[in-house]
Order: C-alpha cells, then sequence, then structure tokens
C-alpha cells in the first residue's frame, strides 16, 4: 500500500480535511481521510498541495485540437461551415490521431484523468488508450436527409464494432447522432434503436444555438436555408429541441445532452422526468455567444450535469477547473447573487458530477474506499492560491491555467513533479505542422473570395 499525503485533501463527497491521506492498492483506494488515522504502508508526501479526485471532461472534441485559435470571431454556422471544409481538405486520420494525442496530454496536465470525446474519425479510442486515461469515445454519425437513414446507421454498426475491439476496463465505446441540424428524426429514431440494443451509452448536441432553435420550431434560418439548398425537405419539427427528442422517443434511452443553453422551464422538467444527464459547456458556450445555461435551474430539478470543456476549437483549452470557474460566474452574474454555485458545488461538477452523468459514478468522481485511484494533485503555494482558508475555493477560483503536479488513473501514476510520463517530444511539433497546413489552407480559400455558410453536408 502507498500513502499520498497532501496539506489540502478534497475527498469531494464529504468536507475538505486539512492534512490529508489517501491509501492506494491494487489500483483502489482504501482508505481517505487524515493523515493520523491512516493504515500503515509505504509514504508519498505530496507536500502543500490540494489532493482531489481525477478532473472529469464530460464533452470534447479531441480531435480538433489542432483547431485551436482557427475558427476565431465567426458566426455559429460560418464557424462549423469553416471547421468542416478545413477538416475535410486538411486533416487526415494521422494528423487528427496526433491532434486527439495533445488534447489528451493538455488535459492529462490540467488533471483530467476521465474524457467523455465526441469523435468522427474515431481517432480519440487509440489516443485515449495510449495515453493511459479513462474515458467514452462517442462515435458520431450525421444524416439529415431521411434518405441517408439506413446508409449511415449500416456505416455507424461497422464502426462501433471496429471501435469495439479496442475497448479496455478504462475506455469504451458509444454513440453520438450529432445535432438536429446534421441528423433526421428518422436516424436520431434509429441510432437510440441502435445504442439501446447494444448496451452503448449515447450523447446529443441539443438547444445549443439559435440557428438550432429556429430550424427545429420555424422551419428557418441559416440551418434551413442550408438543407434546402441541398434538396432536403425542411418544416418545424417541434416546440423546441428538447421537445424533439422527447417526441421520438430518443429521451426514454436518456442520452447524455449537451449544452441545453436554450432549455426553458418545459425542456428542464422533460429532462429531468426522463432521467437525462447534461454536459454543461460555459466556456465554448459564451465564446460561441450562445448564451448562458440555465445550470442552476437544471441542478434544482435534480439533473445530473458534469462539465465539459467543449473542444479547443471553441473553447481554446482544456482547464475543468476554469470551467467550474466561468460556470460558478456565469450564474451568479445572471441571477445576482453571490451564493448560487459556491465553489465546493462547482468543484462536484468537475469531478463526482462529471462521473455521474457518464453513469461512473460507483468508480470515480469522489475519494473513497473501493473506488478506483484516480488522483489528481495540485501545488498549493502558488501565488493564486496562498493563502487558503477555503480549499474548495482556491481550486475553483484561483488553481485554473496551472499544471497539476500529480496525476494517477487506476493506479497508474502519470504525471509526477510536474512531468507527463508519457510524453512524445515529437508530438507538438507534428501538430504544428497540421496548424502551419490549416493556415495555407485558409490564405488559399481567401485567395479565391471564399465565404462561410452553415455547412450540413453530413
Amino acid at each position: 500500500m502507498i500513502r499520498y499525503h497532501a496539506a489540502h485533501l478534497l475527498p469531494i463527497s464529504r468536507p475538505p480535511i486539512r492534512d490529508g491521506t489517501v491509501v492506494v492498492h491494487g489500483g483502489q483506494i482504501v482508505y481517505a481521510g487524515e493523515r493520523a488515522g491512516a493504515p500503515p504502508g509505504a509514504d508519498r508526501d505530496l507536500g502543500d498541495a490540494i489532493l482531489l479526485p481525477g478532473l472529469v471532461n464530460a464533452h470534447t472534441h479531441l480531435e480538433l485540437t489542432a483547431m485551436r485559435g482557427f475558427l476565431e470571431d465567426l458566426s455559429f454556422g460560418a464557424w462549423i461551415d469553416t471547421l468542416q471544409r478545413a477538416k475535410r481538405a486538411v486533416l487526415t486520420p494521422e494528423r487528427m490521431l496526433d491532434a486527439a494525442r495533445l488534447g489528451v496530454a493538455e488535459g492529462i496536465m490540467a488533471g483530467i484523468t476521465t474524457f467523455a470525446d465526441t469523435c468522427d474519425s474515431g481517432v480519440a479510442m487509440q489516443a485515449l488508450r495510449e495515453a493511459g486515461v479513462r474515458g467514452i469515445m462517442y462515435q458520431e454519425v450525421f444524416g439529415p436527409a431521411p434518405a441517408q437513414c439506413e446508409i449511415a446507421v449500416a456505416e455507424l454498426r461497422a464502426k462501433v464494432a471496429t471501435h469495439r475491439a479496442l475497448e479496455s476496463q478504462l475506455v469504451r465505446v458509444g454513440i453520438s447522432p450529432h445535432a438536429p441540424y446534421t441528423v433526421s428524426d428518422d436516424l436520431f429514431a434509429a441510432a437510440s434503436e441502435f445504442a439501446d440494443a447494444e448496451g452503448l451509452p449515447m450523447a446529443i448536441h441539443i438547444a445549443e444555438s439559435e440557428e438550432e432553435q429556429r430550424l427545429v420550431v420555424e422551419g428557418a434560418g441559416a440551418f434551413a436555408d442550408g438543407l434546402r439548398r441541398r434538396g432536403i425537405a425542411v418544416e418545424p419539427r417541434a416546440r423546441s429541441p428538447i421537445a424533439l427528442l422527447a417526441a421520438l422517443g430518443v429521451l426514454a434511452h436518456r442520452p447524455m445532452l449537451i449544452h441545453c443553453v436554450r432549455a426553458d422551464e418545459r425542456d428542464i422538467a422533460v429532462i429531468a422526468d426522463s432521467g437525462s444527464p447534461v454536459a454543461h459547456c460555459p466556456v465554448s458556450n459564451a465564446k460561441l455567444g450562445h448564451g448562458i445555461a440555465p445550470l442552476a435551474r437544471m441542478l434544482g430539478a435534480g439533473i445530473r450535469v458534469g462539465l465539459g470543456s467543449d473542444s479547443v476549437a471553441s473553447s481554446n483549452r482544456m482547464d475543468m477547473l476554469e470551467e467550474a470557474r466561468v460556470a460558478a460566474l456565469a450564474q451568479r452574474a445572471h441571477l445576482r447573487s453571490p451564493e448560487v454555485l459556491p465553489a465546493r458545488e462547482a468543484l462536484e461538477l468537475a469531478t463526482l458530477g462529471g462521473a455521474r452523468a457518464l453513469g461512473l459514478d460507483a468508480r470515480v468522481g469522489s475519494l473513497e474506499p473501493g473506488k478506483d485511484a484516480d488522483l489528481v494533485a495540485f501545488p498549493a503555494g502558488e501565488l493564486r492560491t496562498t493563502p487558503i482558508h477555503d480549499p474548495a475555493a482556491a481550486a475553483v477560483f484561483g488553481i485554473g491555467g496551472h499544471a497539476a503536479s500529480f496525476v494517477m488513473v487506476g493506479g497508474e501514476v502519470l504525471v509526477d513533479d510536474g512531468r507527463l510520463f508519457r510524453a512524445d517530444p515529437g508530438l507538438a511539433g507534428r501538430v504544428r505542422a497540421t496548424a502551419a497546413a490549416l493556415a495555407g489552407w485558409r490564405a488559399a480559400e481567401s485567395g479565391r473570395g471564399a465565404r462561410g455558410r452553415p455547412d450540413t453536408r453530413r
């Protein structure tokens, strides 16, 4: 047994502990509490640090890491269009795999031990396995035309079968029918039935933007125009995007609902009644101008909520403590109350909340005996965290942007003394080369006078 000591222990499932210890044996936690009560074992003192469960990123797109800073200051329609055209032209499977590897490495150094990744190319599965982290890769499926449904499901089945050969105790596969503007009603229903039959977790981008809202409610707007240009009939589909999923029976399968920015009281009640969890992405929602999701109301309704970074193409960095900070600040500003989402609750969203949303809370998300040993420590002697009166507040409001000094997944140490053990020294250079190729593509497009418009050619 190894005893990991730290000045501040944040178990999440119970109040913070000064001078705490987590004891690990056989990849599991056998003790988490005061140092004085710890069972005997070999000692590892992490020093003046905040020790907490590994952070959980409930939604990201690792394959897009090379697009950090590439899609700035665009409308959502132009953002999607530019992303898709550049991806088809530049991002080969090899380049996306390297991008995913870099994204995972960045996440690990930010204390993330569990990743929920929605992925088109499927490369995230390999990247997660190579890095030794925990995660779910949701294989994306697209098809806005009803006539595409049968082919799309057949392709999805084949991809899932391939990915399942790579599943492990840490990494598994799920599916993600992307969003209402890229998925027909028929495909939503068929994908849900497939997930249910195969026991696959499912995630869906939903209720994110005004463009999506107008498409579903009015059959109008930029997304509707793009579909009509392709000869796809468009008409109003439901009272809201959430109501659409309910009407199609999709919510009966309890998919993880990504974003939910445009969810009103009726939508929140429907989500709560269905038992579907939500991945809340406050930085991405704000940066893309979508708005502030009704997080406090969703939590008040008993909805399981985790935090997600979304892709770094939209949020620019993968930092769950920063997501917790922005989540708390946005809710307090919006509701004009300093009592909304206290630091301990915000931190719970980045750990146990995310684990609950992914159905992994029996194994991770808090420091409790019997759970897998996913641990992360951040040095507490930094300028932004000294002095520490409340370690949860220090973690949420002070640490963001600082690298973890120690990271463990299932008892295996991935970072020690701030050093990533599985680092690839040539990886950053390869991803920079991809970024240069993207910049060259953009320059060529500008020379041709290309204009961004919503791309729904999935």
